[in-house]
């Protein structure tokens, strides 16, 4: 695994977490606007956590693959 994606994936676990728990006491509050899910509904939950999940590790892998590719000496040549 690429170190960058690596860093990624941590911070992308700490902020899923964190919004997760956020979002479960804030589903309280949007009880009347939820229909035909309960307020704490875990397959919801894991179901957008999870699109997050790939959506940031695509968004992260194809710039670090991208990097791997570039020659470090002529990047440093072109600065």
């Amino acid at each position: 695994m690429f170190h960058g994606v690596s860093n990624i994936l941590v911070l992308l676990v700490a902020v899923i977490a964190l919004g997760l728990a956020t979002a479960a006491i804030l589903s309280q509050l949007m009880t009347s606007l939820l229909f035909g899910i309960s307020t704490r509904d875990p397959l919801t939950f894991a179901l957008g956590g999870g699109t997050l999940v790939v959506v940031a590790l695509s968004a992260s892998w194809i710039p670090a693959l991208r990097a791997t590719r570039v020659d470090p000496v002529a990047a440093l040549r072109a600065e």
